[in-house]
Protein backbone atom coordinates (compact mmCIF):
# COMPACT_ATOMS: atom_id res chain seq x y z
CA UNK A 1 0.00 0.00 0.00
CA UNK A 2 1.36 3.41 -0.95
CA UNK A 3 1.30 6.20 1.61
CA UNK A 4 -1.10 8.91 0.56
CA UNK A 5 0.37 12.25 -0.49
CA UNK A 6 -0.29 14.10 2.77
CA UNK A 7 1.05 17.47 3.92
CA UNK A 8 4.10 17.04 6.17
CA UNK A 9 2.32 18.31 9.29
CA UNK A 10 -0.57 15.89 8.72
CA UNK A 11 1.98 13.07 8.73
CA UNK A 12 3.38 14.37 12.04
CA UNK A 13 -0.12 14.29 13.53
CA UNK A 14 -0.65 10.70 12.36
CA UNK A 15 2.67 9.67 13.92
CA UNK A 16 1.61 11.21 17.24
CA UNK A 17 -1.63 9.21 17.19
CA UNK A 18 0.32 5.99 16.53
CA UNK A 19 2.08 6.36 19.87
CA UNK A 20 -0.94 5.96 22.11
CA UNK A 21 -4.63 5.30 22.53
CA UNK A 22 -5.75 8.58 21.01
CA UNK A 23 -5.30 12.28 21.74
CA UNK A 24 -7.53 15.29 22.27
CA UNK A 25 -7.29 18.56 20.34
CA UNK A 26 -5.61 20.19 23.35
CA UNK A 27 -3.01 17.39 23.60
CA UNK A 28 -2.25 17.54 19.89
CA UNK A 29 -2.00 21.32 20.01
CA UNK A 30 0.55 21.13 22.83
CA UNK A 31 2.57 18.33 21.20
CA UNK A 32 2.73 20.07 17.82
CA UNK A 33 3.06 23.61 19.22
CA UNK A 34 0.25 24.95 17.03
CA UNK A 35 -3.15 26.45 17.72
CA UNK A 36 -6.26 24.41 18.32
CA UNK A 37 -7.71 25.85 15.13
CA UNK A 38 -4.77 24.55 13.09
CA UNK A 39 -5.14 21.12 14.69
CA UNK A 40 -8.87 21.00 13.90
CA UNK A 41 -8.17 21.85 10.25
CA UNK A 42 -5.72 18.96 9.98
CA UNK A 43 -8.08 16.63 11.79
CA UNK A 44 -10.85 17.54 9.36
CA UNK A 45 -8.63 16.64 6.38
CA UNK A 46 -7.61 13.34 7.94
CA UNK A 47 -11.18 12.46 8.84
CA UNK A 48 -12.27 13.20 5.27
CA UNK A 49 -9.52 10.85 4.08
CA UNK A 50 -10.83 8.20 6.55
CA UNK A 51 -7.45 8.01 8.27
CA UNK A 52 -8.72 8.98 11.73
CA UNK A 53 -11.99 8.94 13.64
CA UNK A 54 -13.38 10.71 16.69
CA UNK A 55 -14.31 8.91 19.90
CA UNK A 56 -16.29 10.29 22.83
CA UNK A 57 -14.67 10.35 26.27
CA UNK A 58 -17.40 9.91 28.83
CA UNK A 59 -17.05 12.04 31.94
CA UNK A 60 -18.93 11.68 35.23
CA UNK A 61 -20.19 15.23 34.90
CA UNK A 62 -20.70 17.71 32.11
CA UNK A 63 -20.54 17.24 28.39
CA UNK A 64 -18.36 14.45 26.96
CA UNK A 65 -15.06 15.41 25.38
CA UNK A 66 -13.51 13.77 22.35
CA UNK A 67 -10.26 12.19 21.32
CA UNK A 68 -8.98 11.17 17.90
CA UNK A 69 -7.66 7.74 16.99
CA UNK A 70 -6.34 6.06 13.85
CA UNK A 71 -8.64 4.03 11.67
CA UNK A 72 -7.41 0.76 10.15
CA UNK A 73 -6.65 2.68 6.95
CA UNK A 74 -4.65 5.24 8.93
CA UNK A 75 -2.63 2.57 10.69
CA UNK A 76 -1.59 1.16 7.34
CA UNK A 77 -0.17 4.41 6.01
CA UNK A 78 3.39 3.33 6.83
CA UNK A 79 5.26 0.28 5.73
CA UNK A 80 4.96 0.75 1.97
CA UNK A 81 8.72 1.27 1.68
CA UNK A 82 9.30 -2.43 2.23
CA UNK A 83 6.32 -3.75 0.30
CA UNK A 84 8.31 -5.34 -2.54
CA UNK A 85 10.82 -6.92 -0.18
CA UNK A 86 8.11 -8.20 2.17
CA UNK A 87 6.10 -9.72 -0.69
CA UNK A 88 9.12 -11.52 -2.18
CA UNK A 89 10.22 -12.71 1.24
CA UNK A 90 6.79 -14.01 2.12
CA UNK A 91 6.40 -15.90 -1.15
CA UNK A 92 9.75 -17.64 -0.71
CA UNK A 93 9.21 -18.50 2.93
CA UNK A 94 5.64 -19.64 2.36
CA UNK A 95 6.82 -22.23 -0.15
CA UNK A 96 9.07 -23.93 2.43
CA UNK A 97 7.52 -26.56 4.71
CA UNK A 98 10.53 -27.63 6.76
CA UNK A 99 10.79 -25.32 9.83
CA UNK A 100 14.57 -25.67 10.08
CA UNK A 101 15.08 -24.75 6.45
CA UNK A 102 12.67 -21.85 6.86
CA UNK A 103 14.56 -20.55 9.88
CA UNK A 104 17.85 -20.85 8.00
CA UNK A 105 16.45 -18.81 5.12
CA UNK A 106 15.21 -16.14 7.51
CA UNK A 107 18.64 -15.92 9.09
CA UNK A 108 20.35 -15.53 5.73
CA UNK A 109 17.91 -12.85 4.59
CA UNK A 110 18.22 -10.89 7.83
CA UNK A 111 22.00 -11.17 7.58
CA UNK A 112 21.99 -9.84 4.02
CA UNK A 113 19.76 -6.92 5.00
CA UNK A 114 22.01 -6.19 7.97
CA UNK A 115 24.96 -5.94 5.56
CA UNK A 116 22.99 -3.42 3.49
CA UNK A 117 22.30 -1.28 6.56
CA UNK A 118 25.72 -1.72 8.18
CA UNK A 119 27.26 1.45 6.73
CA UNK A 120 24.30 3.53 7.94
CA UNK A 121 24.40 2.38 11.57
CA UNK A 122 26.85 4.03 13.96
CA UNK A 123 27.43 4.30 17.69
CA UNK A 124 29.56 2.57 20.31
CA UNK A 125 26.81 1.41 22.67
CA UNK A 126 23.67 -0.60 22.02
CA UNK A 127 21.60 2.47 22.88
CA UNK A 128 23.46 4.63 20.35
CA UNK A 129 23.09 1.98 17.65
CA UNK A 130 19.36 1.67 18.40
CA UNK A 131 19.05 5.44 17.93
CA UNK A 132 20.78 5.05 14.59
CA UNK A 133 18.36 2.25 13.56
CA UNK A 134 15.37 4.36 14.63
CA UNK A 135 16.66 7.31 12.59
CA UNK A 136 17.19 5.09 9.54
CA UNK A 137 13.61 3.81 9.62
CA UNK A 138 12.14 7.25 10.31
CA UNK A 139 13.85 8.48 7.15
CA UNK A 140 11.80 5.80 5.38
CA UNK A 141 8.56 7.13 6.94
CA UNK A 142 8.36 4.24 9.41
CA UNK A 143 8.26 5.76 12.93
CA UNK A 144 10.62 4.15 15.45
CA UNK A 145 11.76 5.40 18.85
CA UNK A 146 14.22 4.43 21.59
CA UNK A 147 13.62 4.71 25.32
CA UNK A 148 14.83 3.09 28.52
CA UNK A 149 18.27 3.32 30.10
CA UNK A 150 21.70 3.19 28.50
CA UNK A 151 22.16 -0.33 29.86
CA UNK A 152 18.67 -1.56 28.92
CA UNK A 153 17.49 0.44 25.89
CA UNK A 154 14.23 -0.49 24.16
CA UNK A 155 13.66 -0.12 20.41
CA UNK A 156 9.99 0.56 19.64
CA UNK A 157 8.30 0.19 16.26
CA UNK A 158 5.36 2.61 16.30
CA UNK A 159 4.16 1.20 12.98
CA UNK A 160 4.95 -2.10 11.28
CA UNK A 161 7.05 -1.85 8.07
CA UNK A 162 4.95 -4.65 6.54
CA UNK A 163 1.60 -4.74 8.41
CA UNK A 164 -0.41 -6.92 6.03
CA UNK A 165 2.13 -9.75 6.05
CA UNK A 166 2.74 -9.53 9.79
CA UNK A 167 -0.97 -9.94 10.47
CA UNK A 168 -1.01 -13.18 8.50
CA UNK A 169 1.97 -14.85 10.14
CA UNK A 170 4.59 -14.10 12.82
CA UNK A 171 7.38 -15.23 10.50
CA UNK A 172 7.88 -11.60 9.52
CA UNK A 173 8.26 -10.64 13.19
CA UNK A 174 10.97 -13.28 13.60
CA UNK A 175 12.84 -11.96 10.57
CA UNK A 176 12.64 -8.41 11.92
CA UNK A 177 14.02 -9.48 15.30
CA UNK A 178 16.89 -11.32 13.57
CA UNK A 179 17.62 -8.26 11.43
CA UNK A 180 17.84 -5.89 14.39
CA UNK A 181 19.99 -8.39 16.32
CA UNK A 182 22.39 -8.58 13.39
CA UNK A 183 22.53 -4.80 12.92
CA UNK A 184 23.00 -4.05 16.61
CA UNK A 185 25.42 -6.90 17.26
CA UNK A 186 23.32 -7.87 20.29
CA UNK A 187 20.66 -10.60 20.70
CA UNK A 188 17.19 -9.12 21.04
CA UNK A 189 13.82 -10.41 22.18
CA UNK A 190 10.41 -9.25 21.01
CA UNK A 191 8.93 -8.10 24.34
CA UNK A 192 5.67 -6.67 22.95
CA UNK A 193 3.86 -7.31 19.69
CA UNK A 194 0.92 -5.70 17.92
CA UNK A 195 -0.35 -9.18 17.04
CA UNK A 196 -0.92 -9.74 20.78
CA UNK A 197 -3.02 -6.60 21.06
CA UNK A 198 -0.24 -4.24 22.14
CA UNK A 199 -0.13 -0.68 20.81
CA UNK A 200 3.36 -1.19 19.32
CA UNK A 201 6.17 -3.72 18.94
CA UNK A 202 9.17 -3.41 21.26
CA UNK A 203 12.59 -5.03 21.07
CA UNK A 204 14.77 -5.39 24.16
CA UNK A 205 18.27 -6.70 24.72
CA UNK A 206 18.20 -10.39 25.58
CA UNK A 207 20.08 -10.78 28.84
CA UNK A 208 21.09 -14.18 30.22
Amino acid sequence: MVRENLPENDGVLLDLLRQGDGMTVAELSLAMDVTGTAVRQRLARLQAAELIEREAIRAKRGRPSHRYVLTEKGRRQTGANFADLALALWQEIGAIRDPEIRRGLLKRISGRMAEMYEGQIDGETASERMESVARLFRERSVPFSVHGSQDLPVLTALACPYPELAEQDRTICAMERMLFSEVLGEPLRLSQCRLDGESCCTFELKRD
